[in-house]
């Protein structure tokens, strides 16, 4: 069993930057493939970053690229989002997800932090 638990949302304005954690229980990360993810109200869940168990893949949604970087950190148990140049667009609630392999679907997820961007 996994238990993850987000933090660092907040409320933050256009162009400012913002970094969520996601602290992991019951496995350590080097057995993990991890992901962000968020929903906007109306909307549905969706992509924003992932990384490979290896810790040195990563991926990102077209949205966020070059904008976003995750990555984590072993000694803490910890995946975080780095998110600059933010947009009233990324309001949201961010979810951490985290799998056994890289390529199923997500086996486990946060309760989500808020992100608010104003404009």
């Amino acid at each position: 069993q996994v238990h993850l638990v987000e933090s660092g949302g907040g409320l933050v304005q256009a162009g400012g930057s913002l970094r969520l954690s996601c602290a992991a229980s019951g496995r350590t990360l080097s057995s993990l493939s991890m992901g962000w993810y968020r929903q906007a109200p109306g909307k549905e869940r969706e992509f924003v970053a992932a990384l490979r168990r290896s810790g040195s893949v990563t991926y990102y949604a077209d949205s966020v690229k070059g904008r976003f970087t995750i990555s984590r950190d072993g000694a803490k148990n910890t995946v975080y989002l780095n998110m600059n140049n933010l947009k009233p667009e990324d309001t949201a609630v961010y979810y951490c997800a985290a799998r056994y392999s890289d390529f199923n679907a997500y086996d486990y997820w946060g309760q989500g932090t808020q992100v608010t961007v104003s404009s």
